[in-house]
């Protein structure tokens, strides 16, 4: 129970469906005075109050429970590590991992629950006599969650719920809220990273990891300037280079690579951001991925997909697309996905060393 309008109908559907239902709130700020401003930041103090009224309109029961010491450690932290590496994490994906589908599912299963159901927009089908479950967009396309949750895999799908997966739009969600009078239904969505809530990024960062300056260069070494930290860019960064010299060209430049080692982060033209070929490590199967099996591509939580062809590897997968793909960046999660009637399903996922 986030105290968004999502959980709070994703809640009331548990409980239409003949669930016992306890609503949970997780604390995951370490400082208690975490106020919303807006659509920015989630599970604060006004959330938490918003879940209790949602709660207690369905009439069930309602906790919340801390797990402010997990979200540091296993989301704040990698997230930091992650930058300091020089690579591009996606917080939401270890979340919805490390607690969602980690912390909460196993403190609830000790307590005698069978799954955990949620505001995502996914679906779930079940697939052949063995109990597996698929994982499948949303009917709601704009609103699919099904790439943060493809590293979930089998194990957690099997105790995991999904009541919003048939729901092909989102103001639909809203009036079903306000038909319920559960108090939430223009409650505006979150969005950005919840425990960088004013959205200063590289102010967070700054903070976290100090300065460590070091070169802007070209990718044939020459030094353009200076900068605070590797740490404060991402692969594909157009703006806040600070760079007085336009390239020889005129043509705007972009950070083509980031090398923490040596804290040089190289800038060049738009072209050297394209690939065509994707590896992945640390990989998570819903069904084998064959060599040669043709797969759609997903970088990013909200991006188009791309078709290409899929093979193994040792530590992983790996993919060649159709059509180059733009800012291509380490650490980020990379999702396959194959056609289905049940809507396109998830194959694998990974992330892009």
């Amino acid at each position: 129970m986030s105290g968004g309008v999502d959980s709070a109908v994703a809640a009331a559907r548990a409980v239409d469906m003949g669930h016992e239902v306890v609503g949970v709130h997780m604390a995951l700020s370490k400082s208690r005075e975490a106020r919303r401003t807006g659509s920015r930041g989630c599970c604060t103090v006004e959330d938490a109050v918003d879940a209790r009224r949602v709660c207690d309109k369905l009439g069930i029961p309602y906790y919340v429970w801390d797990l402010s010491d997990d979200f540091e450690e296993a989301v704040i932290d990698d997230f930091l590590s992650e930058y300091r590496a020089g690579r591009t994490p996606n917080p939401c994906v270890r979340c919805n991992e490390r607690i969602k589908f980690s912390s909460l599912l196993e403190r609830a299963r000790i307590l005698g629950f069978d799954a955990v159901a949620t505001g995502h927009y996914a679906h779930l089908a079940n697939r052949g006599p063995d109990g597996s479950r698929s994982l499948h967009r949303a009917a709601n396309i704009p609103k699919d969650q099904s790439y943060v949750l493809a590293v979930m895999g089998q194990e957690n799908l099997a105790h995991a719920i999904f009541p919003l997966g048939d729901v092909a739009d989102k103001e639909q969600v809203r009036q079903e809220a306000y038909q319920r009078r559960l108090g939430v239904s223009r409650k505006p969505d979150s969005y950005d990273i919840c425990f960088i809530p004013d959205g200063d990024t590289q102010g967070f960062l700054r903070s976290r990891l100090g300065e460590n300056e070091g070169e802007l260069v070209t990718p044939d070494g020459e030094v353009l300037g200076t900068h605070r930290g590797t740490h404060e860019f991402t692969i594909g960064q157009r703006k806040g280079l600070g760079l007085e010299r336009p390239a020889p060209d005129g043509k705007p430049r972009y950070v083509v690579e980031i090398r923490p080692e040596s804290r040089q982060v190289v800038v060049g033209a738009e072209t050297l951001l394209r690939r065509a070929e994707i590896a992945a490590a640390n990989p998570v199967f819903f069904e084998p991925v064959r060599d040669g099996m043709e797969v759609l591509v997903q970088i990013r939580a909200h991006g188009a997909c791309t078709p290409a062809r899929a093979e193994n590897t040792e530590d992983g997968f790996k993919v060649r697309l159709t059509e180059p793909l733009r800012g291509v960046a380490a650490g980020q999660t990379i999702v396959l996905y194959v056609p289905d009637p049940e809507g396109e399903r998830v194959v694998a996922c990974g992330t892009i060393r």
